[in-house]
């Protein structure tokens, strides 16, 4: 046992995991309270009147295989909110621990650390720098002990990817007190390598993944954190057994087969030139104040009006996510690349 487990919250130390039924699918299952019959609706290949895997470990190995990291060093979870959740809970006291998160960024980071009682340092991204990192104000927030640090490359809502070598500075500089944690959510879409490479050299790192974007499974609800496996461990004696519904587990498995796992690069190539053609074009619209450089699936753009960009793309049947009212996006949406049809839609009824 290190560090990793030794910050850890010690309710979750000393956690006995919750005992499920025993897991052999060769033998008739007369010891876990299910029925017998499948459901005249169920078409799936293993059956869902039978619990799935209580932690699904094929799905680990090949989401391991994906990401290119050593078995053991990959938790299933339920989406990337669920690896953040366990974050939080394994590694954070309420009323004592602190996380640090760099606004605008993912709200889940935040939302999930008050749910748990911690409390939420804010270090705001620089506008005037394309929203880098604030390197002095991080280190600043140091002093109050953060436990976990959350940052979002590329991230979200802004689409930029932030200083890796600065990310991998601060892990160096945090072990035995923190860990760093980097939510590669849409890093399909930016060209560059995950961190996840560097992770048997950074103990402190942790990376989270998902299947939700470039690979189109949003419904399935699959994310991956990647870790140590002393991390990976702890996040185990959390997780809920049965976590990943049976549907979800054999989407993975098909849509990582070889011929849809090429579909999906062919798609990645056509996302990356309709973001930039977009960005074009909405850079020539009178109504565009500002488009900040995005390597992710969307572009946040700066209006002169928002509310009357919203409204008519609703009116045309389109939903654009308004961050206006967000501390420094004033007058911002975020819009989704769509595919060239819909771009080009929507377009036409930009004001």
């Amino acid at each position: 046992m290190s560090w990793l487990t030794d910050i850890a919250r010690p309710e979750i130390r000393t956690l006995q995991a919750y005992a499920h039924a025993d897991w052999e699918p060769g033998l008739v299952r007369l010891h876990a309270n299910e029925l017998p019959w499948r459901s005249e609706v169920d078409h799936s290949i293993a059956g869902l009147n039978v619990y799935p895997e209580p932690h699904p470990h094929a799905l680990m190995h090949r989401l391991a295989e994906l990401y290119g990291v050593p078995q053991g060093w990959a938790q299933a979870c339920r989406g990337s909110d669920e690896a953040i959740d366990l974050l939080i809970r394994c590694y954070c006291r309420a009323g004592q621990d602190a996380v640090l998160v760099c606004p605008p960024t993912f709200g889940m980071y935040g939302v999930a650390a008050r749910i748990q009682g911690a409390r939420v340092l804010e270090v705001p991204l620089r506008r005037a720098a394309d929203f880098a990192l604030d390197l002095a104000g991080i280190d600043a927030a140091l002093a109050q002990d953060p436990r976990l640090l959350f940052f979002c490359s590329p991230n979200n809502p802004t689409g930029n990817l932030l200083d890796l070598t600065a990310l991998l500075a601060l892990a160096r500089r945090l072990e035995g007190r923190a860990l760093v944690v980097v939510d590669e959510a849409y890093l399909e879409f930016s060209g560059v390598d995950s961190l996840s490479r560097r992770l048997q050299d950074y103990p402190a790192l942790v990376v989270l993944r998902t299947l939700s974007k470039a690979h189109g499974l949003a419904g399935a609800r699959c994310g991956t954190l990647l870790a140590q496996p002393e991390i990976v461990s702890m996040l185990q004696r959390v997780i809920q057994p049965y976590a990943i519904a049976q549907l979800s587990i054999e989407a993975v498995f098909a849509a990582l087969a070889p011929g849809p796992l090429a579909a999906t690069a062919g798609r990645l190539e056509v996302l990356r030139a309709e973001r930039e053609r977009l960005r074009a074009a909405l850079q020539a619209h009178p109504q565009v104040v500002r488009i900040n450089p995005s390597a992710a699936n969307f572009l946040l753009v700066e209006f002169r009006d928002a509310a009357t960009v919203l409204a008519s793309a609703h009116q045309a049947r389109f939903l654009l996510r308004d961050f206006s009212r967000s501390p420094g996006l004033g007058n911002c949406l975020r819009i989704t690349i769509g595919t060239p049809q819909q771009n080009d839609q929507l377009l036409a009824c930009l004001p």
